[in-house]
């Protein structure tokens, strides 16, 4: 009698403890989506030496790298509607930072919003999508926080000293006028510089990137989201211009130890002026005479923001890990888009060569990807969107355009995609866009008024040499045409 009553015990415990662990293994994964601002891929996982990232260089170890993803518009509020979105600019209509997705294509579900309406609790801040004018607010949040920097400390007794004169500065229109114009006088830290750089004085909870960061350490401590699964967006701000940061991040940086390698102009022989801007002016450059000191300054500065918020990011993964949420949560880093920093002399965003166009990615999937994997196959922003849909267990819109990376993340060898699809607006009006079109080899460029160009990556990677041309090429760059066609019609394809 004893026996059977221990063994009905323990069958009825063992029943108990199985359906549990049922339900734990059916739980749908938390979500921590992490957007930098034009980071481009020097970081350490990309396989930069020159810069200190030990907390994306952590998440490579645990996770899977990404080699080879782009993006599909190299400025960044295209780039934001078009991968929380899922669909290619050409079809969400996004093609300059002014322009609002649910203005020129109404009804189109974005990826926060898919996430709450399948029971998620999801949490946003800083900026994920282009900015808080163009958020989609209660829609596609539980909460949503935007912060700003404190007052620099230099700022604030020439500030007082200016007021006591002309007047508070939010007093008129006129008056902040006035006082934006004053900053341009005090130093290169402060408003309206081109673009601005240098250490703030603040420490790093004062930044907004700081601020972000530690939003979403107070959700996860708090436990914001109840018992529902999360969704956590953390748009990061750096290494964006201005580039300012804390103090110490810029003594990690000597500006005399900087590698900071003259560019040639070899390339503009034979390169179309569609390619180039103007926009090595903003940074006060001469297009073909160096500018070493300069340079310098400006790289310090965007190193000195790179090593600042992956400082922030670590903070969220200690929390993560802390908390015991760290093996429930789906993480995907990424970048909105490259940035040049004198490659060509050219300065910024806007350009279709790798530089431009490559951006950090990283993943880590709970029980699926193995750590310290990196895969070299071609990925897509805009593949983000299925992705994290098929993660997570439930139907994403017919109409998105991406393709699920599944596969690679379980393999970093499959492949997904055999080529890589990104434009370019120069002038107004759809009629304007530059694209290309890139396969593991090969690179396609063609610009709206015919000019073409065309780089062999394997030979000569940093794309200095435009084989548009070359008569020995003609069969590989008929094909790259037809490919641009092929994709070109593919992007336009949900186009409503």
């Amino acid at each position: 009698m004893k026996n059977r009553l221990r063994n009905a015990i323990v069958a009825g415990v063992t029943l108990a403890l199985s359906q549990l662990v049922g339900q734990v293994c059916a739980k749908q994964p938390n979500v921590l989506f992490i957007v930098f601002d034009d980071l481009n891929t020097r970081v350490g996982p990309s396989g930069y030496e020159h810069i200190s990232t030990p907390t994306l260089d952590r998440l490579a170890e645990e996770g899977m790298t990404l080699q080879r993803a782009y993006c599909q518009y190299p400025v960044c509020g295209p780039s934001r509607a078009s991968f929380l979105s899922g669909l290619y600019p050409e079809s969400t209509g996004i093609l300059d930072n002014s322009t609002d997705i649910r203005e020129v294509r109404p009804g189109t579900i974005t990826m926060p919003h898919l996430f709450k309406e399948n029971g998620y609790w999801t949490g946003g801040v800083g900026k994920i999508y282009h900015n808080d004018k163009m958020d989609h607010g209660d829609v596609a949040w539980n909460e949503r926080h935007f912060f700003e920097n404190d007052e620099l400390p230099m700022v604030t007794p020439i500030r007082e000293r200016w007021e006591k004169e002309h007047g508070k500065i939010d007093s008129s229109k006129k008056t902040a006028k006035a006082w934006k114009e004053f900053c341009l006088t005090i130093a290169p830290q402060t408003a309206n510089q081109k673009p601005g750089y240098g250490p703030t004085g603040l420490r790093d909870d004062q930044h907004k990137d700081g601020k972000n960061a530690r939003q979403i350490v107070s959700w996860l401590k708090n436990n914001a989201q109840g018992d529902k699964p999360f969704f956590m967006a953390c748009g990061i701000h750096k290494p964006h211009g201005p580039f300012l940061a804390p103090d110490a991040y810029f003594d990690i940086y000597p500006k005399e130890d900087l590698v900071c390698e003259p560019a040639s102009l070899s390339y503009w022989d034979q390169a179309p002026k569609m390619a180039q801007t103007a926009r090595y002016k903003g940074y006060d450059f001469e297009f073909g005479v160096e500018n070493d000191p300069l340079r310098r300054n400006y790289t310090q500065a965007y190193h000195a923001c790179i090593s600042f918020i992956d400082a922030q990011v670590g903070l969220i993964f200690d929390a993560l890990k802390s908390e015991g949420l760290w093996d429930d949560t789906i993480v995907v880093l990424i970048s909105d888009h490259g940035y040049l920093l004198g490659e060509k002399f050219m300065w910024g965003k806007v350009f279709l060569w790798d530089m431009g166009t490559r951006v950090p990615m990283i993943v880590r999937v709970p029980g699926m990807t193995k750590p310290g994997s990196v895969s070299q196959s071609l990925v897509e922003l805009v593949d983000i969107y299925p992705t994290l849909s098929e993660l997570c267990g439930f139907e994403a819109p017919a109409d998105l355009q991406g393709k699920s990376i599944t596969p690679i993340l379980k393999d970093p060898e499959a492949t997904v995609r055999d080529s890589t699809y990104t434009v370019v607006r120069r002038g107004a009006g759809e009629a304007q866009l530059g694209r290309t079109v890139q396969t593991d080899r090969w690179r396609y460029v063609l610009w709206h008024d015919g000019s073409e160009e065309f780089y062999d990556l394997k030979n000569d990677p940093e794309e200095l040499k435009n084989l548009a041309k070359s008569a020995e090429r003609e069969n590989t760059l008929e094909e790259m045409r037809g490919r641009l066609v092929k994709a070109r019609e593919m992007a336009a394809s949900e186009r409503k």
